[in-house]
């Protein structure tokens, strides 16, 4: 009896201590399973909070920042918003938005380069068409002036001019031949056939301080020189009072080239608008159609890209006429000396007996002191072939004009810069020419 009293009692206190681990465990899982509960809860309140950041960021992703992104790559300064919850957002996320903002810049960055590629070709095909038939026109015109006394004829012969200026510009824009061959050209002649392009070419004064009068530009950088020295003249007399004259000078400058300087009295520029004209003065290697405006303001651009392909520079600065000074350095490489047969234009003004050197603008470049090695201009002699087209059509002898003149004056001078261009243009040609070539104009 007492061996099963013993068996009953140890059988008792092992089931109560087995009853009391059970319990332990029991109440062990049940905790474990709160704690469980509470921890997935927790995640899926932050799973649901990232889920609403990411949704948020991707909405201003779309509605602001790429649209931003796209912006700046045209203008430079526009601002490209960040996170709109740097705080929240974990590292992934920030860093998909980043891909996903670079991805969409750099697409719209190429979309943007072949559609200007493409319109740049379709200017430069719209333009050589206009520009044929603007020559044909040309021609026709001058062969009107020589059979009717009507002065309505050289003011149609103006306005194809101008035209073609215009034409001829976008075409440099597109990068694009200009469309005109020249000969080595006197630069006092260059300037004054640029004078002739512009339209309000009767407030332009000349003044000539050239040392050397038959100082010229080569035949490959004449036209370019041309087309720049308009565009300069353009802008003058576009941003000046129509009543105040625009002064232009024309000098050498030591033994390292030519300056054309350009003042006007308009309203000059500020510090921003200053900046940007001179950084597309420079001839920026990319230059997007869609950078110059609405309507475009293609003047500076056009220059740039003369000057990038050509090797002249041009700088603008404030004027004491109180607008801009703009001065086109033509370097020694791109001048020469023609020989003693040339004939200057009647229209030319005389050079001054002293020269008044315009203020040099500060660059790295003019630090460089002058030395025996830098090149002068060479002198070249023309063929016999230009000498004789010269006989055959001579220049007429100058005239003093009054202070004041008259239309027919005024028709007459210009007849004779027509005479005289149309004469250095058979010396280029070595024979008359005939099509599209007929209307070549080298005013």
């Amino acid at each position: 009896m007492f061996v099963a009293f013993v068996i009953i009692l140890l059988l008792a206190i092992v089931g109560g201590i087995w009853s009391g681990l059970r319990h332990a465990r029991d109440a062990q899982l049940v905790r474990m399973a709160r704690t469980t509960v509470q921890t997935a809860e927790v995640r899926a309140k932050n799973a649901e909070e990232q889920l609403r950041i990411a949704i948020e960021e991707l909405r201003f992703l779309a509605a602001d920042r790429i649209p931003a992104a796209v912006l700046a790559l045209t203008h430079e300064h526009a601002p490209v918003a960040g996170l709109l919850h740097p705080q929240e957002a974990n590292a992934q996320l920030a860093k998909a938005m980043r891909d996903v903002l670079s991805a969409s810049a750099d697409a719209a960055a190429g979309e943007r380069d072949r559609v200007d590629a493409a319109a740049r070709a379709a200017m430069r095909g719209a333009t050589a068409k206009v520009q044929s038939l603007l020559y044909q026109t040309q021609s026709v015109l001058h062969d009107l002036q020589h059979e009717l006394d009507d002065p309505r004829l050289l003011e149609l012969d103006f306005r194809n001019e101008l035209a073609l200026r215009r034409i001829q510009a976008t075409a440099v824009l597109c990068e694009a031949w200009p469309g005109l061959a020249r000969s080595d050209s006197p630069l006092a002649e260059v300037v004054m056939g640029a004078q002739s392009r512009v339209a309000g070419y009767a407030r332009i004064k000349m003044a000539n301080h050239l040392r050397e009068q038959r100082l010229a530009v080569v035949a490959r950088a004449a036209e370019p020189l041309a087309i720049a020295v308009a565009e300069l003249l353009a802008n003058a007399t576009s941003y000046s009072h129509p009543d105040t004259a625009v002064p232009v000078t024309i000098q050498q400058s030591g033994g390292r080239g030519a300056l054309v300087v350009v003042d006007d009295g308009g309203i000059g520029m500020d510090g921003e608008t200053l900046a940007r004209a001179r950084r597309l003065l420079d001839g920026p290697e990319t230059l997007l159609l869609t950078e110059l405006g609405n309507p475009p303001q293609a003047g500076f651009a056009v220059i740039g890209r003369l000057v990038r392909q050509y090797g002249f520079s041009v700088h603008i600065e404030s004027s004491p006429y109180g607008g801009i000074r703009a001065m086109l350095r033509v370097p020694a490489e791109l001048l020469t000396v023609l020989d003693d047969e040339h004939t200057l234009s009647v229209l030319v003004p005389a050079p001054a007996e002293t020269a008044a050197p315009a203020r040099q603008p500060e660059s790295p470049q003019e630090d460089t002191p002058v030395t025996e090695a830098t090149p002068l201009p060479s002198r070249r002699r023309r063929s016999p072939k230009a000498a004789a087209a010269r006989q055959v059509a001579p220049v007429p002898p100058a005239e003093p004009a009054p202070a004041a003149r008259t239309p027919e004056q005024a028709g007459a001078l210009w007849g004779a810069l027509q005479d005289g261009t149309r004469s250095g243009r058979t010396a280029v040609a070595g024979a008359a020419v005939t099509g599209d070539e007929q209307g070549e104009h080298t005013s």
